[in-house]
């Protein structure tokens, strides 16, 4: 540790000449937070809280347990409401239907996020297979009564933007056109017969059809058997919205007041909510360690930063960012004030950089501030921080921050069964929790603040005008 606080304290000796000017602290705040204490909160809030998904029993215990946590660490937490929509998961089956080709296959699958269920018995369709929606709205008439399955070939986590409207509209879709079912192949990068669930939305007073996720594995199976002739699968979902359909929950929200500039409000977060097929230990429960460990870390050092510290942690950011549209709407007469947001949202792995999305001249400013973190070899700076969580307050102008992280492993796991703790290595979150920690509190403490610019900043700064934001 002590080779670490010497490269720290030189990093920051050698911030480029001209730069902002930085905060002291630097050495003994990445140290603290090098010392791994994010994987026990992890630990804790994966082995004791476990699933979390919106409106469950598990969901409301993870409120209390993180306001229990930030309390005990100092800081005055209050709970704002946010109503999710409840849901349950139930049964779920899928096979192959033998014919004079082949014996039955079973499928594995998972419900995806608020899809209606199958009648008892289940469902059973053809398959028609596309990949793209629009090649299914060029099939027209001919998925009338079909099981629509949505084919895809994602193979790194840069895909996951480019395949996820698949699974976010495609079902919805299919069920404008008559189909029956739909199936997604799950966004996944690994090999492991796992299907990955996720969000899909179907529009209010709209059509909807049973959804659901399939393996990778079982999708290139579909698409074989499609090559020899028609395929028939049967599909049977016991998911549907719970009694009641509409649960009360909650933002936790804390607070450290600023020594100088009280009503300048720097927002750090992560959404506490998970899928609830594992426990949600990557998505985002590595976040919510990032966050309260750098807030602890922070809070130690005893003498407040310039302006006020605000942590969030974000209810049912997976079906929809109903926590960070709530927060939103309630503060939003707040923007002004709101002078930076960081989220932690791209799971356990080490630290490669900080983005940003704000005015002219961010980049540089944040590349100054960031050069304490070659002690964790993360100091570049590009253009691009955001959000699912903060994403309303980019458009607001605030500058938004994020950490980028090794995401390369992340979407073996996403949104499935395998996302718990054995996937999370305790120096990397360390560090990711260092980097995390230092750049939340020179945005806080800094003399100057980022120049505001937001999501149309990042378009313009952004090569190809591209908007980045982490998976």
């Amino acid at each position: 540790m002590n080779g670490t606080v010497a490269l720290v304290a030189l990093a920051a000796l050698n911030a480029p000449p001209g730069g902002a000017a930085l905060p002291p602290g630097a050495p003994e705040i990445l140290s603290a937070a090098l010392e791994g204490r994010s994987y026990g909160v992890v630990a804790e809030l994966t082995d004791t809280v476990g699933g979390r998904l919106a409106g469950s029993p598990g969901a409301a215990a993870a409120v209390q347990w993180a306001a229990g946590w930030l309390r005990a660490a100092g800081f005055e937490v209050r709970l704002e409401p946010v109503n999710v929509r409840a849901w349950v998961r139930g049964e779920e089956r899928a096979e192959v239907l033998a014919s004079d080709r082949w014996r039955a296959h079973a499928l594995a699958v998972t419900a995806l996020g608020h899809s209606p269920p199958t009648p008892p018995g289940g469902v059973r369709a053809e398959v028609v297979e596309v990949g793209s929606l629009e090649e299914l709205r060029s099939l027209g008439d001919r998925v009338r009564g079909k099981a629509v399955l949505f084919q895809h070939d994602m193979k790194d986590a840069s895909d996951y933007g480019r395949f996820a409207r698949l699974r976010m509209a495609g079902p919805a879709e299919a069920a404008r056109l008559g189909a029956s079912v739909a199936l997604v192949r799950s966004l996944s990068t690994a090999s492991l017969r796992l299907p990955h669930t996720g969000m899909t939305v179907f529009p209010d007073g709209g059509p909807a059809v049973p959804a659901a996720a399939v393996a990778a594995e079982d999708a290139e199976l579909l698409h074989r058997l499609l090559a020899r002739g028609p395929v028939h699968v049967k599909l049977v979902l016991g998911c549907g919205p719970a009694d009641p359909p509409e649960v009360a929950s909650a933002n936790v929200v804390a607070e450290w007041r600023g020594r100088e500039r009280p009503d300048e409000v720097v927002l750090v977060g992560a959404h506490l909510d998970s899928w609830d097929l594992g426990t949600g230990a990557t998505d985002d429960g590595a976040g919510v360690a990032m966050v309260l460990d750098a807030a602890r870390v922070l809070r130690a050092r005893g003498q407040a930063p310039r302006r006020t510290l605000r942590v969030v942690l974000f209810m049912d950011e997976e079906s929809g960012g109903v926590g960070g549209h709530s927060y939103h709407a309630a503060h939003r007469a707040e923007a002004a004030r709101h002078v930076a947001a960081l989220e932690a949202d791209s799971g356990a792995g080490r630290p490669t950089g900080v983005r940003v999305s704000a005015g002219p001249g961010a980049v540089e400013t944040l590349g100054a501030w960031a050069a304490p973190l070659a002690a964790v070899y993360a100091e570049s700076a590009t253009a691009g921080g955001g959000g699912a969580d903060t994403a309303p307050w980019a458009a607001e102008g605030v500058p938004i921050v994020s950490i980028a992280q090794d995401t390369s492993r992340y979407f073996d796991w996403h949104h499935s069964a395998a996302d718990t703790l054995d996937k999370v290595n305790r120096g990397e979150l360390a560090q990711a929790t260092a980097a995390l920690a230092w750049m939340t509190w020179v945005l806080a403490d800094a003399p100057e603040t980022l120049p505001s610019g937001g999501a149309a900043a990042d378009k313009a700064q952004a090569p190809g005008g591209a908007r980045r934001s982490p998976p």
